[in-house]
């Protein structure tokens, strides 16, 4: 857990953050801080009863953060190393969601589940994506790594590695990657 909430902030602060700034003034990493001691309780606590205590006290301090910065991200998420949140609020993660490493997120973002009987699923997203303010991933897909997802996009289908995406149905607009992004 402190190897991933040292990356995260790490990645902060490359972006020009300052320690206290980070700690206490950015959002995003508040949800962060909060879903990556969520997670690891939720993974290692065995014992039942204490699992439950813990695990009910992550849920209200969730709750607070859902209220304070409009971010969601349940601890059942499965979210990899150097996790960064642009701009807080409107921010919707399904509790099964696969986030790759080294992901970027902006605000107004919603990854969650669609689809119907055998379809019906959550993303996977792969390493090293840039998810645009207001686009929506949703359903049983895979956005491979290096993809790059603009702004008010729904993207409802399989997206190949180093893509650039936009739209509604999102469509490929060139193999740029999401250099520079990340």
């Amino acid at each position: 857990m402190l190897k991933l909430l040292k990356s995260d902030y790490l990645k902060y602060k490359n972006y020009g953050g300052h320690f206290i700034s980070i700690l206490f003034f950015t959002q995003g990493f508040w949800a962060i801080l909060q879903y990556r001691m969520a997670n690891y309780f939720f993974l290692k606590l065995k014992l039942p009863i204490v699992r439950q205590l813990i695990l009910s006290i992550c849920l209200v301090w969730r709750k607070g953060i859902e209220i304070a910065t409009g971010i969601s991200i349940p601890a059942s998420a499965k979210i990899g190393h150097s996790f960064y949140i642009g701009h807080f609020g409107g921010i919707i993660l399904n509790a099964e969601v696969v986030i790759g490493n080294n992901c970027n997120i902006s605000q107004g973002v919603t990854i969650g589940v669609s689809g119907t009987l055998e379809n019906r699923g959550v993303p996977i997203i792969g390493n090293n994506v840039y998810i645009g303010a207001n686009s929506v991933v949703v359903g049983q897909i895979i956005v491979q790594d290096d993809v790059l997802i603009g702004a008010c996009s729904l993207v409802n289908s399989n997206i190949p590695q180093g893509a650039v995406v936009l739209g509604v149905p999102a469509k490929i607009v060139s193999q740029k990657s999401s250099k520079g992004y990340i």
